[in-house]
């Protein structure tokens, strides 16, 4: 239980960096702007045409007498709604991460240097075009190991009362982690820490990876609240990634200066 407020920390000490570091929240604002424009496009879309499709890929429902007709399209269209909402909070990360990996890859050295005993950052030694294709490759695979978390658990939310108490709660649990997983990305990629490595890593520490991604995965159901978090994530998950590597890390004073005789938790 220990871990699980650690992570936490973790999530504020990021918010807290950024905060203090202005010029870098402005710019990792940026992918997550773009990304919340696309993805509010795409749903609006879906809101206006989706019955539309529905009724496109149900054509052998057109001779059905009413009610039944208005009951399953309808009830397609808020399956289909909802499927998309959940696969919006699940890829925005993976998406605003590919969208800025510039700026994200700035931003974590800078976290990284600021809280290294030693004033230095691990640095992956590939071209940029490289490591966007890693970040790619790797995102579309967790992307679609949650995806098939969510249709999982979106079938067991149709159990009476367990599909409304209990399979919320494990779904919130189980985007915490992948969350998390694509922020220590950023991190663990400049140390050349393999997919597998990664999650066999997190796995081990389960509970500071749910302290950490549990409440960014709530806050980020707002999707304004999502692009302000970001920055601060993306910091906060590369001072994790130092922890669960068992790299020294510098506590910060009140005015956001390295401590270099602390040692992270």
């Amino acid at each position: 239980m220990h871990d699980l407020g650690v992570g936490f920390k973790y999530l504020v000490r990021g918010q807290r960096w950024v905060s203090r570091h202005g010029k870098q929240f402005g710019f990792g604002l940026i992918p997550g702007l773009i990304t919340l424009v696309l993805y509010a496009a795409a749903l609006t879309a879906l809101a206006l045409w989706g019955t539309d499709f529905v009724a496109w890929a149900t054509p052998f429902a057109d001779d059905w007498s009413s009610p039944w007709l208005g009951l399953f399209r309808g009830f397609l269209t808020a399956v289909l709604f909802a499927l998309a909402l959940l696969l919006a909070v699940v890829t925005f990360t993976a998406v605003t991460l590919l969208i800025g990996q510039p700026f994200y890859e700035n931003l974590s050295e800078k976290v990284d240097r600021d809280v290294s005993p030693d004033g230095t950052a691990p640095e992956s030694g590939l071209p940029l075009w490289r490591e966007l294709l890693i970040s790619a490759r790797d995102s579309l695979r967790i992307v679609g190991r949650a995806l098939v978390w969510g249709v999982l658990l979106f079938a067991l939310g149709f159990i009476p009362f367990v599909g409304q108490t209990v399979v919320p709660v494990i779904g919130f649990f189980v985007t915490g982690f992948f969350l998390t997983e694509e922020l220590t990305a950023v991190a663990l990629q400049r140390r050349r820490v393999e997919l597998r490595d990664r999650l066999t890593m997190l796995r081990a520490r389960k509970t500071l990876i749910w302290g950490f991604g549990t409440p960014l995965a709530l806050a980020f159901l707002v999707p304004f609240v999502a692009v302000f978090l970001m920055p601060g994530a993306v910091a906060g998950a590369t001072m994790m990634a130092r922890d669960l590597l068992g790299e020294e890390t510098r506590e910060e004073d009140s005015n956001g200066r390295g401590q270099p005789d602390a040692v992270s938790w």
